[in-house]
């Protein structure tokens, strides 16, 4: 009985030293140590992180007016997003003047700083919240592998709030269109956009990394005879309308081609059409407007 309470009491010693051990570790240390380009400030630790690899963030760059408008840029990219927890004897002055200092050795630009009344009325942002904190700096470094924003949110209670943008183009290709998703959207609906069909600017020649996409077309086809289709060329409105309807036009035949040609699939089971701009999905204002009316679409007869 003696041995076995022995056994039990260093079991408990054990799971104690543990638990203390656990308690004392910064919670960074569970998870990582931040982002490579900024240093947390002495003492911090990280209460949560999150890193997207394409995503959009909003940086302040300009006072809030009292109507609530204030001026931001929106930047894509690689997206970190940390919340620090700083010690309790340090200002929130102590806090932002090291990271304005370490921003400006590093060769950052400050686009943006202010503090308490300088920084305007409360309002809340797209991607940020609540907004102003205590303190707040946006600082912009420009790279030739991507250019980076960071937004420090210094509050006084004590916190951090951290965000980076690495900025970079979103991964395409990430969604394939197959036969079977091609088949249920055109029985579904009796059309489907397709976007992985790549033309150079103001051509008609298809690109190589086109040949996956229209392998899927063709073996639609293939595996349903009766189908009959028409392919649709779109465009944007940049240019003038009646060069646009004949770029889609000649688009849509140059795919029409590839398909009867290439992968033999029966000339009666397709018919080339051009609309130009004349049918978008999306504002051509905007360039991820302009991005999704640039399409061919699949449309059942």
């Amino acid at each position: 009985m003696f041995k076995r309470n022995l056994v039990h009491s260093k079991i408990i010693a054990a799971i104690l030293y543990l638990a203390i051990v656990i308690a004392a570790t910064p919670f960074s240390l569970a998870q990582n140590e931040g982002h490579p380009l900024i240093k947390a400030f002495e003492g911090s630790f990280i209460e949560s992180q999150e890193v997207k690899e394409f995503d959009e963030q909003q940086f302040v760059v300009g006072k809030v007016q009292e109507d609530g408008t204030v001026k931001t840029e929106k930047v894509e990219g690689k997206v970190t997003r940390i919340d620090y927890r700083d010690p309790d004897n340090r200002s929130s002055l102590e806090r932002m003047r090291n990271y304005e200092e370490a921003f400006k050795k590093a060769g950052f630009e400050i686009k943006f700083s202010c503090s308490k009344e300088e920084c305007g009325p409360e309002i809340q942002i797209e991607t940020i919240g609540y907004y102003p904190p205590e303190r707040y700096l946006t600082a912009f470094q420009k790279r030739k592998e991507g250019n980076v924003w960071i937004g420090v949110f210094v509050a006084e209670g004590p916190w951090t709030k951290i965000r980076v943008v690495e900025e970079k183009p979103m991964e395409t290709g990430m969604v394939k269109v197959t036969a079977d998703i091609l088949k249920a959207n055109i029985l579904k609906d009796g059309h489907m956009a397709v976007y992985g069909i790549y033309f150079d600017t103001g051509k008609s020649d298809i690109k190589p990394e086109s040949a996956e996409t229209l392998k899927e077309i063709a073996t639609l086809l293939q595996k349903n005879p009766s189908l009959q289709i028409y392919v649709v060329g779109h465009t944007d409105n940049v240019g003038n309308l009646k060069d646009n309807i004949e770029l889609s036009q000649k688009r849509a035949e140059a795919i029409v081609n590839e398909l009867i040609t290439k992968y033999k699939v029966s000339s009666t089971s397709l018919e080339a059409q051009g609309v130009g701009p004349l049918a978008p999905v999306a504002a051509n204002d905007t360039k991820e407007g302009r991005e999704l009316n640039r399409r061919v679409e699949i449309v059942k007869k």
